[in-house]
């Protein structure tokens, strides 16, 4: 079956004099319903990509389509059809949660009715904090009253770019819900995030953005394929002795916290190498696998880790 496109990108540029690449040639197209993240970090170009598809900048070179306008040229005709939460959101702080969805919505020329107004803060779980200041609300709500806004037009593309950029673990999570119950709704959404864990949870295909290029995209399990990774067989709090005997057996390992972690590339390899492993005359301590996450794919692409939105050796 083939998938409905509603966004397509080719041969993408940015640049700004005298010789700054912001977005240097990048391919990408999202398909609906589904969560697109582009994945980088801080300056990889992420922004710039999408304040170009919201029709805010020109772009040096490219042929940009949403929602099958030409961007920016005819994005006056698809304004309605998108909702935008951008990264440096910050609401209105003396209007309260419910008063600001309704003037959104006015900017919109909608009127919304109390019913209406209702069911978009239920959407995005702030029922309780209608009649709240926004300046009263916190971070995690405050982002969630953004996503509200750019839903008051019932909008089939959503633009999330940093959502959750310094909110503390639980905002975070709340605000993924709210990301997963807009692709439950039908909605397509192109999210922008440095976080590795959350592009991983939240996203059906990933482009990971760095110095203005797209480096990889596709499904995490085929990133998981192109870069080679595997899984890794963890012995937490290993008994004396119990590095060195692995060593010996000359497998791919490295020290972890409280433990050594065992690279098998080929998964059919598993079960033969936890074999040599409990074969040992050593106590190797609880034994558990997990799989190479976007951490490793990123790693292994770029060369470094990237960790609170900054690429670190």
């Amino acid at each position: 079956m083939v998938k409905e496109t509603v966004v397509e990108v080719e041969g993408l540029r940015k640049h700004y004099p005298p010789d700054v690449k912001a977005v240097d040639g990048i391919d990408f197209e999202i398909h609906a319903g589904e969560v697109f993240s582009l994945l980088g970090p801080n300056g990889a170009g992420k922004t710039t990509t999408v304040e170009i598809l919201e029709g805010l900048r020109n772009p040096t070179a490219g042929q940009i389509r949403v929602l099958g306008a030409v961007v920016p040229k005819d994005y006056a005709r698809i304004r309605k059809r998108v909702g935008v939460l951008p990264q440096n959101f910050d609401p209105f702080d003396r209007l309260k949660a419910r008063e600001t969805v309704v003037y959104w919505a006015g900017l919109f020329e909608r009127s919304l009715q109390k019913k209406e107004v209702d069911g978009v803060l239920r959407t995005v779980g702030l029922t309780a904090r209608a009649d709240a200041l926004a300046m009263h609300l916190s971070g995690g709500e405050k982002r969630r009253l953004g996503i509200a806004m750019a839903l008051v037009g019932e909008p089939e593309l959503v633009f999330l770019d940093e959502p959750t950029t310094g909110l503390d673990p639980h905002g975070r999570r709340e605000l993924w819900q709210v990301i997963r119950d807009l692709q439950k709704a039908g909605r397509t959404v192109l999210l922008t995030t440095h976080y590795l864990d959350e592009a991983e949870q939240l996203a059906n295909r990933v482009a990971i953005m760095h110095k203005g290029k797209i480096v990889a995209q596709g499904t995490v399990e085929e990133l998981l394929e192109k870069a080679g990774a595997g899984r890794w067989i963890v012995l937490s709090r290993p008994g004396e002795g119990a590095w060195e005997a692995v060593q010996r057996l000359g497998l791919p390992c490295r020290r972890e916290d409280h433990g050594i972690a065992v690279h098998v590339l080929d998964i059919r390899r598993l079960r033969p190498v936890l074999g040599e492993l409990t074969a040992l005359d050593v106590d190797l301590g609880e034994i558990a696998t997990r799989r190479d996450s976007l951490e490793e794919v990123f790693l292994k692409l770029v060369g470094a880790r990237l960790e609170e939105g900054e690429i670190r050796a």
